[in-house]
């Protein structure tokens, strides 16, 4: 074999490499969107799950931990949630609703912004879940926020220019 043979031989072998990376990286990219969207949605859906007693009516337990227990740790105090009643209610209908729509692919960027807010607040309340909890929802919302709702959704069918 000669060096031009063998050189053209490599640049093939290269060239053949280069493109299934970037299959890889393509079929990679399409099932990572859907599961980032999957795995943000579950803990916040279920946590929203536990705030009704029948629809539009609060379990007494949300209004207590909102009421009672649910505390802002803030320049070093702890400072009750102000209106809780309120703030318990919105609480609970962006635990069903962001997720929902996330799930659906559905104002997905919005909706991953929406649960990066509420996991902002959540670290205020619950400082010692960061390095548990809120650093990972943290990282995959910024990650939606980032590369969109991917191609399984309805962002996509609808054709949604902001939110794709």
């Amino acid at each position: 074999m000669t060096t031009a043979s063998s050189s053209t031989t490599f640049s093939g072998l290269a060239e053949t490499f280069r493109q299934g990376l970037r299959l890889l990286s393509t079929l990679a990219l399409a099932a990572a969107q859907p599961t980032l969207r999957v795995a943000l949605a579950l803990p916040f859906l279920r946590s929203g799950m536990t705030r009704w007693d029948g629809f539009l009516n609060l379990a007494p337990t949300t209004s207590f931990l909102f009421e009672e227990q649910f505390k802002l740790h803030l320049f070093g105090g702890e400072y009750p949630i102000p209106f809780p009643d309120q703030v318990a209610f919105l609480t609970a209908c962006a635990e069903i609703t962001l997720p929902i729509l996330l799930l659906a692919g559905l104002a997905t960027r919005l909706s991953a912004l929406g649960l990066l807010a509420m996991t902002g607040v959540i670290q205020l309340v619950m400082p010692d879940g960061w390095q548990n909890f809120h650093l990972y929802w943290a990282a995959m919302a910024l990650a939606i926020v980032a590369v969109g709702p991917g191609p399984l959704a309805l962002d996509r069918a609808f054709g949604r220019s902001v939110t794709n």
